[in-house]
């Protein structure tokens, strides 16, 4: 594992939340002075405040969904899937613009994008699942748009891992995690025709991470968590938004063409493997740290100041 330091601040990868930093930490200190009710209360709200910027990207595409539905006319001369594929490269586009992406999740991106157009090409060939509208930009019969879906999940982990400092404990390495994000991407193709590995795949994610903590610091101190569970809840998320996109109808499931009903939950793990593959993509990039506790954790957050210690 790779052993370098961060920097204290996302304003330094973000350059639009320096402006913030001198007010957030004056409304972290009066929290604080009002006991651990209201500290708590802050760093959960800082935890959620996080998470939405985390989210942005996947959350721009999730409302150009919703609008266009409701919104967009069906006798424009532009169809409804060209306006989100440029929906989603304006997105891009601006976020690199203000800054609020680095190139570096842009990469990500990038090579998310491609990973996911490969395989919506291939599922919509054997009818997994189908794009109902009619589109210029596409590939075979899949809108561009559509790999910026898959890219979203990539950008969110990258921004989350920035912002929350994940470190780990017992992390597998990169020769154990990428033949297994390997041989996921490679099920998704080959159940069709071959035995369906998912069983022996969920088996070998358990085998790898079971034992791996991730630590996070939303404020004071990092927290921690099973990274199995992490994984979970992400791809609950992941859930969600696929609902909001077959409801929305731009895509549908072969049992949604002739009404919607929500997406089975047996695709939870479908995209709990996907969420693999997203997270190894990610570590290419920013490689996992080994856990090291601060000086402030050590003497523990509420007093660390009597260690003799100066913080900022």
């Amino acid at each position: 594992m790779e052993h370098r330091t961060t920097a204290a601040s996302a304003a330094r990868l973000w350059p639009p939340l320096a402006r913030f930093v001198a007010a957030e930490a004056h409304v972290g200190a009066w929290a604080q002075a009002r006991g651990p009710w209201v500290a708590g209360g802050y760093e959960f709200l800082r935890f959620g405040i996080k998470q939405g910027w985390a989210c942005l990207f996947g959350g721009l595409l999730c409302a150009a969904l919703i609008g266009s539905y409701l919104f967009y006319p069906p006798d424009a001369a532009l169809s409804r899937y060209d306006a989100l594929t440029l929906a989603a490269i304006a997105i891009q586009a601006g976020l690199l613009l203000a800054r609020m992406e680095t190139w570096e999740e842009a990469k990500i991106i990038a090579l998310y994008h491609v990973v996911g157009t490969v395989m919506e090409v291939f599922k919509t060939s054997v009818g997994s699942w189908i794009y109902p509208e009619a589109s210029l930009l596409r590939i075979a019969g899949v809108p561009l748009f559509t790999g910026f879906m898959y890219a979203s999940v990539g950008s969110y982990i990258a921004r989350v891992w920035r912002l929350f400092d994940f470190q780990f404990t017992h992390h597998p390495r990169l020769r154990s995690t990428l033949p297994l994000a390997g041989a996921i991407y490679l099920n998704f193709f080959s159940h069709h025709v071959v035995w369906d590995m998912r069983f022996a795949l969920f088996a070998a994610t358990a085998l790898l991470f079971g034992r791996t903590w991730v630590y996070f610091k939303v404020w004071r101190v990092h927290r921690r968590m099973p990274l199995l569970l992490g994984f979970g809840l992400v791809a609950v998320f992941i859930w969600i938004a696929e609902n909001i996109g077959t409801y929305t109808r731009v895509w549908l499931y072969p049992a949604q063409v002739a009404g919607w009903a929500p997406v089975p939950w047996q695709k939870f793990g479908s995209w709990f493997l996907l969420m693999i593959v997203s997270y190894v993509l990610v570590t290419l990039v920013s490689r996992p740290r080994e856990f090291r506790r601060s000086a402030r954790e050590a003497c523990g957050a509420e007093t660390a100041p009597t260690c003799g210690l100066q913080f900022r």
